[in-house]
């Protein structure tokens, strides 16, 4: 398979000139439109910060099963420990499925303020996260991933906005107060040949308005479909994929794509190799009108969609994907 991915140099934004920012967003515009996947180079995010979560993970996931399920959440919070089997991502279209083939780690935020948006929104996307005892470093080394991703999709954000011919900070307001989810996930080696169209992660698409990626290099890669066609994406080491979701698909009235993507299995080959992949799933705050962008209409192509909310739309969306397992 050959990469259809392009990648852009966030540099051109961050640092420079009024030119120079206007053209990264120009092609950031045309991946958006075309592939709705971006690969990011110099996006800022220190290389210890990163290290450390992927080496804090993989102690985690390297436990004995009976301790890591100690960590599964007692409901469908979306927080802790998720084993093989507990979800089916093409589930989210309706698709029946067998399970993935990966174990998960999810967390969610973790510094905001006990007001009323909060406390009204606490149980549905605010709920505890489950902190593991071992190893002793996995939580400090995961939230300082998580503010990184915070950081970086903020920037992306308003790189977003000035590509869609929008104010720089036109989405400032609707992802202050986000509802952002990072996960790890961990394919685990296929001592077994997976059942008939079993994958590490199903086909799907993601929910929320972008979502980053740091996978590591191994086989059984992320794989994006276009005009029929799996394409390999395997970036350069230090880069992250990033790519489109479906409520930033509806927000630009489908002028942007929310592609479909997998996570296929290694050749039988190589089945004894695992993978690992950090990824942060981007979703404004929880109240966020999402209706279609004023840049993104007109009178020959008028609003596709009834506006909602970015929590509703989330809630629609996830409920699909969990088995729930006794493992």
């Amino acid at each position: 398979m050959q990469t259809i991915v392009p990648a852009i140099d966030l540099h051109l934004f961050t640092r420079g000139d009024a030119k120079q920012r206007q053209q990264l967003a120009s092609e950031v515009d045309k991946a958006c439109r075309e592939i709705g996947f971006l690969i990011i180079r110099n996006h800022g995010v220190a290389r210890e910060v990163l290290e450390k979560a992927r080496q804090a993970s993989k102690a985690f996931f390297s436990l004995p099963k009976d301790r890591k399920l100690a960590y599964a959440p007692p409901d469908n919070r979306f927080r802790g420990y998720y084993g093989v089997g507990n979800t089916a991502l093409a589930y989210s279209r309706d698709e029946v499925s067998p399970p993935d083939l990966f174990e998960r780690f999810t967390i969610g935020p973790f510094d905001f303020a006990c007001d009323d948006y909060h406390q009204q929104f606490s149980e549905r996307f605010f709920p505890d996260n489950i902190w593991p005892d071992e190893p002793e470093e996995f939580r400090q080394a995961l939230q300082s991933y998580y503010r990184s991703m915070e950081a970086l999709a903020e920037t992306l954000m308003q790189v977003f906005a000035v590509a869609l011919n929008l104010p720089e900070d036109y989405f400032a307001t609707s992802i202050d107060r986000h509802i952002s989810a990072m996960s790890v996930n961990y394919y685990p080696a296929q001592p077994d040949t997976p059942a008939t169209g079993q994958l590490r992660a199903g086909a799907h698409t993601d929910y929320g308005t972008l979502t980053i990626v740091a996978p590591t290099e191994s086989p059984g890669c992320l794989q994006v479909l276009r005009q029929g066609e799996w394409y390999e994406v395997q970036p350069e080491p230090g880069c992250f994929v990033v790519n489109i979701g479906d409520l930033m698909a509806q927000w630009t009235n489908d002028q942007w794509v929310s592609t479909m993507h997998r996570v296929g299995n290694p050749p039988r080959e190589l089945a004894h190799t695992d993978r690992l992949a950090l990824i942060f799933f981007h979703q404004p705050n929880a109240d966020a009108r999402v209706e279609c962008l004023p840049s993104c209409r007109s009178p020959d192509n008028p609003a596709r969609y009834e506006p909602t909310t970015s929590g509703e739309h989330l809630v629609n969306k996830k409920a699909k994907t969990v088995r729930r397992s006794t493992d």
